[in-house]
């Protein structure tokens, strides 16, 4: 800074010296210049405050150009360029657009990816929201681990005025170790999605089914339809048995089953989320895990169809940090804020 003060009180007292002096001291200066850069084996480095004078001298005076030595000529022609473009750059910068997502974020994106193979960009939104974060499900799949027929409209109507009065049930096949058959019943009511009943056995009767639907709806609780299908073993017994608690019994038509959808979908995640990954050891193996998994199907898992709620609704955690807690066995995990 101080020769730059020197340099302007040289220029300021220019005028007041004879012509003959002035030539003859830009000669001893180019005369310096030529001796340092004999000696200076490499490039000179200027500072910012160099280069603004030597642009501010080459506005006023073009002509500087043939006298300029320590630099090439075309690189003080591109310095106003070079900050022009920069500049305008500066200028032109995005103000506006989606926030940056955090790296504690992006790395909860990850872990839940990992620990959970099965989980979807949907769930993992799900759980984000219940954990506080305000987050596009987009940005989700974006920061997640890559990995390699509908109801007629009168099925519709029908499910939508009535849902929270209508349950449905049905039964599907679990192999046990030993190459043997378990058969479980669910029973699921259709506005919170939530499994009401489930139990197991290896002899399936019009009896048991009878006293499992019994034992699944309080005389004063039972829903109004109960949706199912035309498996032979829904008999006489059952349909008794339905009449005698008040709901009215709705079949689906013969190789219909998704119009027994809801029943079928929760069949599809309990297998994709639980028995095809788990070794059946026996009857009361498979209902331990099936009770372990309607806890977590009711209270823990969040659903796409309610708003990525849990059928028994979970409160919003905004505060303290998270914790994982593995459910059965680390299949899936529960994220919450202590």
């Amino acid at each position: 800074m101080l020769s730059l003060l020197c340099f302007v009180v040289a220029v300021l007292a220019s005028p007041f010296k004879s012509k003959s002096r002035l030539e003859a001291e830009n000669a001893v200066l180019r005369q310096q210049l030529i001796i340092l850069r004999r000696k200076v084996p490499s490039r000179v480095r200027l500072k910012n405050s160099d280069r603004w004078l030597l642009i501010q001298l080459y506005r006023s005076f073009p002509s500087i150009l043939q006298v300029v030595t320590i630099i090439r000529p075309e690189t003080l022609v591109r310095w106003p360029r070079a900050g022009f473009r920069c500049y305008w750059r500066w200028k032109s910068r995005a103000r506006a657009g989606r926030p940056q997502i955090e790296t504690d974020l992006r790395a909860l994106i990850k872990q839940m990816s990992i620990e959970n193979p099965l989980w979807g960009a949907p769930r993992i939104h799900g759980e984000l929201l219940k954990l506080g974060f305000d987050v596009a499900r987009s940005s989700v799949a974006k920061y997640m681990v890559k990995r390699g027929g509908s109801p007629g409209q009168g099925w519709r109507a029908f499910l939508r005025n009535h849902a929270p009065h209508i349950a449905a049930m049905d039964l599907f096949v679990v192999p046990t170790i030993s190459f043997g058959l378990l058969y479980a019943l669910v029973i699921v009511r259709l506005d919170r999605r939530e499994l009401v009943w489930v139990n197991v056995t290896a002899n399936p009767t019009a009896e048991w089914i009878a006293r499992q639907v019994t034992e699944a709806f309080p005389w004063d609780d039972a829903p109004q339809y109960l949706i199912r299908d035309r498996d032979g073993i829904y008999s006489t017994l059952v349909t008794r048995r339905l009449r005698a608690m008040g709901i009215r019994d709705k079949p689906t038509p013969p190789a219909s089953p998704w119009q027994n959808g809801f029943a079928e979908r929760l069949i599809g995640s309990i297998r994709r989320e639980c028995v095809d990954h788990l070794v059946v050891l026996g009857e009361a193996h498979l209902r331990r895990i099936l009770r372990f998994y309607t806890r977590y199907y009711n209270e823990i898992r969040t659903h796409w169809s309610l708003a990525k709620d849990a059928p028994v609704s979970r409160p919003i955690q905004q505060t303290g940090s998270i914790r994982s807690h593995p459910i059965l066995g680390g299949l899936h995990h529960h994220y919450v804020r202590v």
